[in-house]
């Protein structure tokens, strides 16, 4: 995770997170932002790569338009990114934002990676850097507004535990790049600096991504739903800091990958979200954070 400050040199969260009052801006491109580009894909890779329909380009992250297992076309449409992309400022560890009013644009992508317009956000309806690192908005639009205005869907959260070696794709809509690889495994625990999230998805090395990546959501070539959101990567080899995650297993044992990128599963959000996009915490099979208090 990386978050270059305007002025300096210091590096911190890999998606170029903000800071309070403090404007930000990506790591530097490897290609035009305009133009949408695709990495080299897994050998063996489906040929139908998913497209950019229903990703959004944050300020300064990627993000994605999403539908849960219950939602219907007249609920508040939601847009998933990380924890560590809040404008805000990143969540500490332990922490946890519900419900929290805010003011932020999403520019939405239409499936060759053109701009489609916009979409508001008033509310962050859940966010954490804690066990996994997500962000969810509210908008104040509809699935059927958007769709009607843009002609753009939402892309759909898998409700199950994505599969080792499955075929996926990173789809960054700040860059307009397509990353493709496969599920390597899972880390029982990933660790960087303060945070520790659980079993997170690790790719194979084909997908090398990038800052401004973070919070581009992962998706099941097969299946063209989503089983994660992109959010780190091992970038000089040391051992558990900032912008370089170690894994941990079940026993204690610390393993370094270099360059090694890796996912939070987002198959937890779909018990959380009861009728009308709302936050349920407290439902059944709901493991998300609470706040504290």
């Amino acid at each position: 995770m990386r978050k270059p400050l305007v002025g300096s040199a210091a590096a911190a969260l890999f998606g170029a997170a903000a800071l309070v009052g403090i404007a930000t801006a990506p790591a530097v491109a490897t290609s035009p932002a305009g133009s949408a580009t695709t990495a080299a894909p897994a050998k063996g890779a489906a040929s139908a790569t998913p497209s950019f329909e229903g990703t959004v380009a944050l300020s300064n992250c990627s993000g994605s338009l999403v539908k849960l297992k219950h939602s219907r076309d007249t609920d508040p449409a939601l847009v998933l990114s990380n924890g560590h992309c809040l404008q805000e400022g990143m969540p500490g560890a332990g922490e946890v934002v519900v419900g929290k009013k805010t003011s932020r644009d999403f520019t939405l992508l239409n499936a060759d990676g053109s701009d489609a317009g916009k979409v508001h956000s008033d509310k962050i309806a859940y966010a954490t850097m804690t066990d996994t690192d997500i962000s969810l908005y509210e908008t104040t639009s509809t699935y059927r507004e958007i769709r009607k205005k843009y002609g753009i869907d939402a892309l759909r959260l898998d409700a199950r535990h994505p599969r080792q070696g499955r075929e996926i794709t990173v789809v960054s809509g700040y860059w307009k790049e397509t990353f493709g690889c496969a599920i390597d495994g899972f880390a029982h625990r990933l660790k960087e600096a303060d945070w520790t999230w659980k079993d997170s998805i690790r790719y194979t090395m084909d997908c090398q991504t990038k800052g401004g990546t973070s919070g581009s959501p992962v998706i099941d070539n097969a299946t063209g739903k989503v089983v994660g959101v992109n959010n780190t990567h091992n970038e000089d080899g040391e051992r558990c800091t900032l912008n370089n995650p170690c894994e941990v297993d079940e026993d204690g044992n610390v393993s370094v990958r270099h360059l090694n990128a890796y996912g939070q599963q987002t198959y937890l959000i779909t018990p959380c979200f009861g009728r009308g996009n709302q936050l349920a915490l407290d439902a059944r099979g709901c493991v998300l954070p609470e706040p504290k208090g």
